[in-house]
């Protein structure tokens, strides 16, 4: 029996048209000017509300995201080769990325915490000890395969320790200011 190409074109475009529109609806490749992208559950997807929340919920959950795509670098070229040439640029692509992923949160938690001057401080030196840690995922020449692992995971206890004082501090009201004595009163304990 012999089946020609064009009988074959034929049989394979029309079970290609028959079974496309089951799989794939039109209207699904239609945008919806209504759909508001939920960011938060990417950066953020243990956060349970708030800027402060969702920002301290990033902090370790991005740096996790680099430090996979890192390990993955070294298991492709190993430790020594891991940071030659065009080795490292998926790592330097997550920085990247991360480091613009978290502004937002950042950004938004700063300006929840504005009523603590502690919280500010303490988000701010956070979002420093973060960026270091970024930094810091790269092997350095001589370390052994324990000392590497052993440093990668440190930031974590640091995250974890700032991160559960912020919540501390974020969750006590801030102590009203003193109020100023009233000049009646003030000029009454001058003159008695």
């Amino acid at each position: 029996m012999h089946v020609s190409l064009q009988a074959c074109a034929s049989a394979a475009l029309g079970v290609l048209v028959a079974v496309v529109p089951l799989v794939a609806h039109p209207a699904e490749f239609i945008p919806n000017p209504n759909f508001v992208p939920k960011a938060d559950t990417y950066i953020c997807p243990n956060s349970t509300g708030g800027a402060v929340d969702c920002y301290l919920d990033a902090v370790p959950h991005l740096y996790t995201m680099c430090r996979h795509v890192k390990s993955i670098e070294i298991i492709e070229f190993g430790y020594e080769k891991s940071a030659e040439g065009t080795n490292s640029a998926k790592t330097e692509y997550c920085l990247d990325k991360q480091k613009q992923n978290i502004e937002r949160p950042y950004r938004a938690a700063l300006k929840d915490a504005l009523r603590s001057k502690h919280v500010v401080e303490a988000l701010r030196a956070l979002h420093e000890i973060w960026l270091s840690a970024l930094t810091g995922l790269a092997w350095r020449s001589g370390e052994s395969d324990a000392d590497y692992k052993t440093r990668v995971a440190r930031p974590y206890d640091d995250f974890r320790e700032r991160i559960a004082g912020i919540r501390v501090v974020a969750a006590s009201k801030p102590e009203p200011a003193a109020k100023p004595a009233s000049r009646k009163k003030a000029s009454a304990k001058a003159n008695p």
